[in-house]
């Protein structure tokens, strides 16, 4: 981690909300914004954030989110999704995000991330598949 990973950093990932964004088990005129795809773009819009202060070969995973989906968001609509690092305890990081669409404001989310080294991640997981016979 590079010493500019501190509390108060913030970015805004701004998007349009694509087919696949959407859910369609209601039928074409209710596709709207999908809670598993906004946990995936909150997922993402965190990352992008922690990726300029990491330094080479480190990453991170998601631990937890806790997400309010507040609004429905229409397929097409533009969504821009708020982030602020408020939380950084050793490689442990927390956010708070803040979306909204063109009308509403669409979810209120707090996020947490691990931050990794990606080469001993890798091998730590390849240990597993080992154990699991997946190897």
């Amino acid at each position: 981690m590079k010493a500019t990973l501190l509390p108060g950093l913030r970015h805004t990932a701004k998007f349009t909300v694509s087919r696949d964004r959407t859910i369609d088990f209601m039928g074409e005129k209710a596709r709207v914004y999908a809670t598993p795809m906004l946990v995936r773009d909150v997922e993402i819009a965190c990352r992008e954030l922690l990726l300029k202060h990491l330094d080479p070969g480190e990453d991170s995973v998601g631990t937890r989110i806790e997400l309010d989906h507040l609004a429905a968001t229409l397929m097409d609509m533009p969504v821009e999704l708020d982030v602020e690092l408020t939380e950084v305890k050793g490689r442990a990081v927390t956010f708070k995000v803040e979306g909204r669409d063109s009308v509403d404001s669409i979810c209120r989310a707090t996020h947490m991330r691990f931050i990794v080294d990606v080469a001993s991640t890798e091998k730590r997981l390849a240990a597993k598949a080992a154990k699991a016979g997946l190897a």
